[in-house]
């Protein structure tokens, strides 16, 4: 046997394993391209999903205003009659209007969820808002006059309460001045 004859098998097997990986090769080309294609399907469905959520947020919320200027409106429309009203100076008239305005207001806003913030008691950091401390015969800490009303809606404090928190008395200096 000859150098060449002896080169022949191994060229042919090599030629026959270089085939085989060109195959894999192939194979694993169209895998990826798959994959990739998979890739930018799932990537477009989340960017319509993601715009499609926006929609529908904005639509949420523009549902939510509309509601809420509805529940408004008779307020707006008592108002225009209290406006009315004080032309005419009907003091009593007036301040009847006024009253069943402020009432109406008061319900429309409860029924959203909106609640007054309790100031009776101990002053609360988280929903009491300190603007004075004053000595008082009170206990310290103890919340003793409503500055400004505060006010929560569900579970999120929209405005502290702001307070006047009472401090310890003041005490007499014992040294009677002389």
């Amino acid at each position: 046997m000859t150098d060449g004859a002896k080169a022949s098998p191994v060229v042919d097997r090599l030629k026959e394993h270089v085939c085989a990986l060109e195959k894999r090769i192939g194979a694993l080309e169209a895998e990826r391209d798959e994959y990739l294609n998979d890739l930018k399907r799932v990537a477009a469905d989340f960017d319509n999903y993601r715009k499609r959520a926006a929609r529908d947020q904005e639509s949420l919320v523009a549902r939510a205003h509309e509601r809420l200027v509805k529940e408004l409106l008779p307020v707006l429309d008592d108002l225009e009659r209290a406006l009315a009203a004080a032309e005419e100076h009907e003091e009593a008239t007036l301040e009847e209007g006024v009253r069943l305005v402020h009432e109406e207001l008061k319900a429309a806003l409860t029924r959203e969820g909106l609640a007054e913030i309790e100031t009776n008691g101990r002053f609360d950091p988280h929903v009491h808002e300190a603007l004075l401390s004053q000595p008082s015969e009170q206990e310290e800490g103890a919340v003793i006059e409503v500055i400004q009303k505060g006010y929560k809606l569900g579970d999120r404090v929209l405005r502290p309460a702001r307070v006047v928190v009472a401090a310890a008395p003041e005490k007499e200096s014992g040294d009677g001045g002389g």
